[in-house]
């Protein structure tokens, strides 16, 4: 106005605007999606993590890496709470939702360069993923509760890529009886939920070892030195009240003027907790776990009656172990009998240096636990991070009741599919269809390639067997180096991972396409006010 500037932004403030922006936007996500594109697949590569306290972890697995590394531009930011996302959704395929945003920004960028308008990419982009969606629900194989096979290669497909993958095969009958064991009837619906599943880690002796218990593993010892280590046939009584005598909540003294009070102060504190140790014997329990303290006085009445306990369970604990053994978790001790809970065996054993308590062999367990035992502690942690990614498998599946074929079958369907669908669209959206098309072959290139093949030669080859209309279980097998028929190789993924990393990939490149303006303020940095003078200067 009038010639004389306006400023109406803070000093300091940066702002980058059109094409700039969604530049540098782009950059920072593919950047994030390079850095984890070798970790994709049966043959990718591991990532070693190294944080600021110097500790180290190695992993392929996409949402740990991301969660490890430490970004400060917000689009880079976003792509990795996309990964985030995608594992608290369904446990897997995290890597391939963060590859495909990437390459879906990647195919943007040259359509922006062509001048075309970001909206009309958008619009592009939504008709392609909605049209996905349909091609994947096409392709989806139906699997029932019962079909065992189907569920132990769903885990083995997830395991294969990991640190694990030579003992994928009895991992994943571990993984499917497990989750089958948690599995409840809801409305009529199949639900499992994983939370159920205790995982212990123990580092020593091999993957091998690993074993599923049927109940509860307490990283607990027996409070007392006489109560018995072996208990079979138990009656387990779970407590969330104090075995102790409790403090008053209001301030009182006692005045006692002699020793014969003391001694019936005394007195009456052990008749007190002789009573509570009388109650839990009474009720026939032969093992008493609590939620919080138990008093010296009370285990050594539990111990001279061949009664063992184990003093302050985590609370979620507790509920597993109520749902273990179908005891009912009380806070008071009339009535106990009616509380009690069965195990066949309950057990005290040194796992490597330490004392476990088993809670096992329980009658139908709506909670069990797994203990992974490995050489060092890298292996202990990977091999937790692969098995809780084929739990999540095998529950989407139990949910969903529909697989597809691995091995970037999906994706190659979709974009050959994609590729008529564009056809009959306008012009520039027409674009934006085929380009999204173009960006779902990065799976399939990535596989060949962390295989050490051609991939033109591998995308070649998928094309031309997709071509027919029955071959749509093509993909490619990096063991062999072929393009298989993978679900004649029995390598099957849940359809709700496909979908889920499509449709997440999809809608975060549509956000970020549509920044324009990115205004990043910034504390002023300018010298430090002068001192002002001192009341010697008046």
């Amino acid at each position: 106005m009038y010639g004389q500037p306006v400023y109406i932004m803070k000093e300091g403030t940066e702002r980058t605007t059109g094409k700039d922006a969604q530049r540098n936007n782009i950059i920072a996500a593919r950047a994030v999606a390079e850095a984890i594109r070798s970790a994709l697949g049966p043959k990718g590569m591991d990532k070693m993590l190294i944080d600021n306290f110097n500790d180290v972890t190695i992993t392929n697995d996409g949402a740990t890496i991301l969660k490890e590394i430490e970004v400060n531009h917000p689009a880079a930011k976003f792509i990795i709470d996309l990964a985030k996302t995608q594992d608290q959704e369904t446990g897997d395929g995290t890597t391939t939702v963060v590859v495909l945003a990437g390459e879906l920004l990647k195919q943007s960028e040259d359509l922006l360069d062509l001048d075309i308008h970001p909206t009309l990419i958008i619009e592009g982009y939504k008709l392609a993923r909605f049209e996905a969606e349909k091609i994947l629900d096409d392709m989806g194989i139906a699997v029932t509760f019962d079909e065992d096979d189907k569920l132990r290669f769903i885990a083995q497909t997830s395991l294969a890529s990991k640190i694990v993958s030579a003992e994928k095969e009895p991992l994943s009958e571990l993984v499917v009886k497990a989750v089958k064991s948690v599995t409840e009837d809801i409305d009529g619906e199949k639900r499992a939920d994983i939370n159920n599943i205790q995982i212990q880690k123990k580092r020593g002796g091999s993957l091998s070892d690993t074993r599923l218990i049927d109940g509860i593993i307490l990283d607990k010892e027996f409070v007392h030195a006489d109560m018995p280590k072996k208990i079979l046939d138990a009656k387990v009584l779970l407590l969330d009240k104090g075995l102790e005598l409790s403090k008053t909540e209001i301030d009182a003294k006692i005045n006692i003027t002699s020793p014969e009070q003391v001694q019936a102060f005394l007195d009456r504190e052990g008749e007190m907790l002789k009573e509570m140790s009388d109650k839990i014997i009474a009720s026939g329990a032969n093992v008493v776990l609590c939620q919080k303290g138990i008093d010296d006085v009370i285990q050594h009445h539990l111990a001279k009656n061949n009664i063992a306990a184990v003093r302050r369970i985590k609370k979620s604990d507790m509920e597993k172990l109520a749902k273990a053994t179908g005891a009912m978790i009380t806070s008071s001790l009339e009535g106990l009998e009616t509380f009690i809970g069965d195990a066949k065996n309950v057990e005290e054993t040194k796992i490597g240096d330490d004392d476990m308590i088993f809670v096992q062999e329980c009658k139908n367990p709506k909670a069990v636990s797994i203990l992974i035992r490995g050489g060092t502690e890298m292996i202990v942690n990977e091999a937790e991070r692969a098995i809780h990614d084929a739990l999540c498998v095998v529950r989407q599946v139990i949910h969903d009741k529909l697989i597809v074929p691995g091995g970037g079958a999906p994706e190659i369907r979709i974009a050959q599919k994609l590729g008529s669908f564009a056809k009959k669209q306008t012009s520039k959206v027409q674009l934006a269809v085929q380009r999204f098309a173009k960006a779902m072959e990065i799976i399939p290139r990535t596989l060949a390639e962390n295989a050490g093949l051609d991939p033109i030669d591998v995308l070649s080859e998928l094309y031309a067997k997709h071509s027919k209309e029955e071959a749509s279980g093509f993909g490619v097998d990096p063991f062999s180096g072929k393009v298989k028929d993978m679900a004649k190789m029995n390598v099957f993924e849940p359809i709700s991972v496909k979908t889920q990393a499509i449709t997440s990939a999809a809608e975060a490149a549509e956000m970020i396409l549509r920044i324009d303006d990115v205004i990043a303020s910034k504390e002023l940095s300018g010298p430090s006010m002068p001192e002002g003078p001192g009341p010697e200067d008046y």
